[in-house]
């Protein structure tokens, strides 16, 4: 009880303060983003790459239900893979690290990243994005007005449709130990990717800080 005897007044005097310049309308003032990115399966398959032999691939939001609905803000490849290479019995050498490389694309945003299998398996994500990420994490946001805020953080539609993904091995063979009698091969990998969506679902809010309550 005694909490809200304070706390109620406080929160309508500091309301009144933004009300004066209409921040509780929009205005600049101090707000805060309830809502986090959230990732949403669209589409997970495996393909075997060959070396040096690029795959490019296409995933669509018609594979979803009421897509335009969603506030897509960017998309998400995950790749995982293992190691492919084969040698003769009188091989003593290890498997040599291939490397992958997936790229992830829409409209004309796109990112790209590696890994490698150290010889075993591996396994890595790229994501992007065509909203300000930072701010939904921010536990106060400044400076700005509450549309601005919206503005940043909607992917406004954009998320709909075709994206776009590119998968690429260079892979390597070990050493041939011993000469002659070893004999290896890796001619690319089985790579398996997944697609998701990154949703954010949110409000936006007047920032209130009850920490000297």
């Amino acid at each position: 009880i005694a909490f809200f005897l304070v706390a109620f007044p406080a929160y309508f005097a500091y309301a009144s303060e933004y009300r004066s310049d209409d921040s509780l309308g929009g205005g600049v003032a101090d707000y805060q983003v309830n809502g986090e990115i959230e990732y949403l399966f669209l589409e997970s398959n495996s393909e075997s790459i060959a070396d040096g032999d690029p795959l490019t691939l296409t995933v669509s939001t018609d594979l979803i239900d009421n897509a335009e609905d969603l506030n897509i803000v960017g998309v998400r490849l995950t790749l995982s893979f293992g190691e492919d290479e084969s040698g003769n019995a009188a091989c003593i050498s290890d498997n040599a690290p291939d490397t992958v490389t997936g790229t992830i694309s829409h409209m004309n945003y796109s990112a790209t990243s590696e890994g490698d299998n150290q010889g075993g398996s591996g396994s890595f994500d790229v994501s992007v994005a065509w909203i300000d990420e930072d701010l939904p994490s921010q536990e106060v946001i400044s400076n700005m007005t509450k549309a601005e805020i919206e503005d940043a953080i909607d992917g406004h539609g954009k998320g709909v449709g075709e994206h776009t993904l590119t998968i690429s091995v260079d892979s390597e063979t070990g050493a041939q130990t011993p000469p002659v009698l070893c004999q290896r091969s890796d001619g690319g990998e089985e790579v398996t990717y997944t697609v998701d969506l990154m949703v954010l679902d949110y409000t936006v809010v007047p920032y209130f800080d009850t920490s000297d309550i």
